[in-house]
């Protein structure tokens, strides 16, 4: 553990055998590894935390398969569906972000392309939301064109999610109408551009330990500026809907986060959705290893309240971080 530790200090890789000794390690050493852990996050994120609010913006009527998501188009999930939230809902949530002292307005639009109209149409809400709220806006949006994503930019954007989900290798097991290389590609031409990237993945689609530490490597070399960690939350009319989750104890969402935080040690690392099922009772466990986690829901799924999590951090010794 030590020597692992000093590899972090240093943002020296961990070998993939050191990673995956992580998450082989006894439940009874894990205090020892949170301790170590929490000494590279203190080096690089003191003790502030970041919370974020998530407001979903376009549901539903995806074209892809994704075999998680309730907005797929194979999902039978009782959503509300809609193209464009109304304008007054964004801004209600930007205000939340602001008088509530939050890190950053998160906005996510189902879908995979969009036509340019829309991309405009969005751009306008987002320049006004700027204007009327001040917050800072991460977007996740699918797949961009170098205008659409100038015209994001230019309106306010200064940092679009695009989550990997799991591995090169397991991919196609959760989704078959968009390739992983696309995503990386995506990804690539939005940092060439100059935004902050929010790249993470999701814990139990039914992957191996072997495929978590591969997701986890393939972020380390896109070194995004935020990693949500996601536990998956089975929902009814997914292909998921019946997934064994039983593995997804404490102490292991608690490594993988501690993996998370010893590859990417200078990014936000933000325990998303799931924290509320998998962690509870050891929530406070998991700033060990994360400065940023939601609050008030997700897309599809609810979460804790904004008081009940600002209380979760101030109870567990650490401060809420303001950006702006």
């Amino acid at each position: 553990m030590s020597k692992i530790l000093q590899k972090s200090f240093d943002t020296e890789s961990l070998s993939r055998e050191e990673a995956m000794e992580i998450l082989n390690l006894p439940d009874e050493h894990l205090p020892v590894l949170l301790d170590a852990v929490y000494a590279v996050r203190k080096k690089y994120k003191g003790n502030t935390v970041g919370i974020q609010i998530l407001t979903n913006a376009r549901s539903g009527n995806c074209s892809q398969n994704c075999a998680y998501c309730a907005q797929s188009r194979d999902s039978e999930a009782e959503i509300n569906r809609y193209r464009l939230v109304p304008y007054d809902k964004l801004l209600h949530n930007g205000h939340v972000a602001r008088d509530k002292n939050l890190s950053r307005h998160c906005i996510g639009l189902s879908g995979i392309r969009f036509g340019d109209n829309e991309i405009n149409e969005f751009a306008n809400y987002v320049k006004n939301l700027k204007k009327e709220a001040d917050t800072h806006i991460c977007c996740s949006i699918g797949f961009l064109t170098p205008q659409q994503a100038k015209t994001l930019k230019d309106a306010g954007v200064n940092r679009i999610n695009h989550n990997l989900n799991t591995s090169r290798n397991f991919y196609g097991n959760i989704c078959t109408t968009h390739t992983y290389d696309e995503r990386i590609s995506n990804i690539t031409m939005l940092q060439n551009m100059g935004f902050e990237i929010c790249c993470g993945g999701i814990i139990g689609l039914g992957e191996s330990k072997a495929d978590v530490v591969d997701m986890l490597f393939e972020i380390k070399k896109i070194n995004p500026q935020s990693v949500p960690v996601n536990f998956l939350i089975p929902l009814k009319g997914t292909a998921l809907a019946d997934a064994d989750t039983s593995h997804l104890s404490p102490e292991y969402c608690l490594k993988i986060l501690s993996l998370a935080r010893l590859l990417v040690p200078e990014s936000d690392i933000r325990c998303a959705a799931g924290r509320e099922v998998y962690l509870k009772g050891k929530e406070k466990l998991m700033f060990y290893a994360v400065d940023s986690i939601f609050a008030s829901g997700y897309l599809t799924a609810d979460g804790q309240s904004i008081e009940d999590t600002i209380k979760l951090v101030t109870d567990a010794g650490f401060q809420v971080k303001l950006e702006r």
